[in-house]
């Protein structure tokens, strides 16, 4: 299958190595990964900040982009989420109906990376090794907007050498959320608090998730906190191989605040 990766703006920018590790996993799998080059943002900042009209083109370049893939696939639930629920009705609010046609049309074939191993590939056991003590933050927008269930937790069962440990309120917010994190500084930072004791509890080496803002936001955290814990993105993990250098660091910042 010809796959079209959606490296999203923020793994983009922020952590390069997901998209990487997604193609390599997806090529791995004996399947031929293009980056389509003129793939920007989704939309999904402006729209939840409020900002729907200014999204528009952004979702009109959105579908120019990935116009005639067989299928997108996206290491972010979070963007994912927005193509499905956000792209389209933007559209037809701005009284753009053939865009919004458009958009939904190519949400059927966008999916996030687990649904796309585990419901279209149909696959669980991607020949992975991972020795680590890993546990799984199941973040918001891929369990409750996506319902990705527990797609997630398959792949990493069957990943080899890994150590699988249940995360205690597994389905709380970390308290990112995007621009919330920012004018809700406070209450995110909390809400981070809850997340980081929970993950420590489980004494794990790796928190894992589907969404690299989520990781960047715990990583954060536990970097200030020199828990020695680190964040590292289920397309990472799914990527690695015994022959693979496990990264010692992935999706939290370089530098502690």
């Amino acid at each position: 299958m010809k796959i079209a990766l959606f490296a999203t703006c923020l793994v983009d920018t922020i952590v390069p190595q997901v998209a990487r590790a997604t193609a390599v996993l997806l090529e791995r799998l004996g399947h031929e990964v293009v980056v389509p080059p003129d793939q920007s943002c989704c939309g999904q900042m402006h729209v939840n900040t409020g900002y729907r009209r200014e999204a528009v083109p952004i979702v009109a370049n959105h579908v120019r982009a990935f116009a005639g893939a067989e299928a997108v696939v996206a290491p972010s639930g979070s963007c994912v989420a927005s193509i499905h629920h956000q792209q389209a009705a933007v559209a037809r609010r701005a009284g753009e109906p053939a865009l919004a046609d458009e958009a939904a049309a190519l949400a059927e074939r966008t999916y996030e990376l687990s649904q796309f191993l585990v419901d279209v590939l149909g696959v669980t056991d991607v020949g992975a090794h991972y020795p680590h003590r890993v546990t799984y933050h199941p973040t918001c927008h891929s369990l409750r907007m996506l319902r990705v269930g527990d797609r997630p937790l398959r792949l990493l069962r069957a990943v080899r050498g890994l150590d699988l440990v249940e995360l205690p309120a597994a389905d709380q917010c970390c308290g990112f959320g995007g621009t919330f994190a920012v004018k809700n500084a406070e209450t995110s930072t909390a809400m981070l608090t809850d997340k980081m004791a929970n993950v420590l509890a489980t004494h794990a080496e790796v928190c894992t998730a589907g969404d690299a803002s989520c990781l960047m936001h715990i990583g954060g955290g536990l970097s200030r906190l020199r828990s020695g814990t680190r964040t590292v993105h289920l397309a990472e993990i799914l990527a690695s191989t015994e022959d693979a250098v496990h990264p010692q660091q992935s999706t939290r910042p370089a530098v502690s605040a």
